[in-house]
């Protein structure tokens, strides 16, 4: 999964929530899977935006889309 993919798997994981009150142990778990997607996506998002980051050419190898994957 790269950045996109990350970004828009928080976003639905948000959106899918219908919280009235108190949250569910199974909704608090939910904005924490979509917290680690969203933080993914930041990560990548810094890492590819960094132009002299030594870093640069093993981000844009590891966030790329892949067939199979």
């Amino acid at each position: 999964m790269n950045g996109p993919e990350n970004y828009r798997k928080a976003q639905r994981l948000l959106a899918a929530l219908d919280v009235v009150g108190n949250p569910t142990p199974a909704q608090e778990h939910q904005v924490q899977v979509a917290q680690v997607h969203a933080t993914l996506a930041l990560a990548a998002a810094g890492a590819l935006a960094d132009k002299s980051s030594a870093d640069r050419t093993a981000w844009f190898n590891t966030v790329a889309v892949k067939d199979g994957v």
